[in-house]
């Protein structure tokens, strides 16, 4: 029996059977019923508070995007997931044009290539889940075809956003994709590039992670 097997069997020894969550009122987070569009104005205005940057494009025009904020930023290469519909898009774009960089694909255990991720990585580009417009929020879920290292290694991460994935709250966000019925072992808020002021209290932005996040938001 683990440790963690233990733990349950003495708290449902205690409780006399079953474990059940307590009953909570959630009414004080309660919002107003805003559209996609405030939720949107909401998320882009936080986010970019905390030096995020929101590019609003569509479905056909994403890439196009994507090409022109990394060529400003002068990458010559862009991290992507071997099976995610974004990284299999890509893939088939550079098949027909020169403007974006070389991809390399996240596709072998990290020890095999963890000189070229840390070294020769410009750029990594990931899905999300969706967006919390309340705080600037990006909700990731990492999987094996995008693992963690996807979105904290690169020094610059683009994550791409559906604007129809946008939540209000947190706990709506939480309720409309029932999370209580299961969770990665490392699920994700992100609101901003990695920071931290723990050095005389000066602000330092790409520490402990990328300098800089981009969000690629389809309407």
């Amino acid at each position: 029996m683990s440790s963690r097997d233990a733990i349950l069997q003495r708290l449902r020894h205690r409780t006399g059977g079953e474990l059940t969550a307590p009953e909570c009122d959630f009414s004080v987070l309660n919002r107003p019923d805003w559209s996609t569009a405030e939720k949107l104005d909401m998320f882009e205005r936080t986010i970019e508070s905390v030096h995020g940057e929101v590019h609003r494009t569509t479905e056909s025009g994403w890439i196009d995007r994507l090409a022109e904020i990394l060529q400003t930023r002068g990458a010559q290469t862009l991290l992507i997931a071997k099976e995610h519909e974004i990284g299999k898009a890509l893939k088939n774009a550079t098949e027909n044009r020169e403007d974006l960089p070389q991809l390399l694909v996240y596709d072998e255990a990290i020890d095999s290539w963890q000189e070229t991720l840390f070294n020769d990585v410009d750029a990594g580009i990931t899905s999300t889940r969706g967006g919390i417009a309340e705080t600037g929020s990006l909700i990731l879920w990492p999987s094996v075809d995008e693992p963690r290292l996807m979105s904290l290694v690169p020094p610059i991460h683009i994550a791409v956003l559906k604007a129809s994935e946008l939540y209000t709250t947190f706990h709506d966000a939480m309720q409309s994709q029932n999370w209580a019925a299961g969770m990665p072992t490392n699920a994700l808020l992100v609101s901003g590039p990695s920071k931290t002021a723990d050095i005389e209290q000066t602000l330092a932005y790409g520490v402990h992670g990328p300098k800089e996040l981009i969000v690629l938001v389809i309407e």
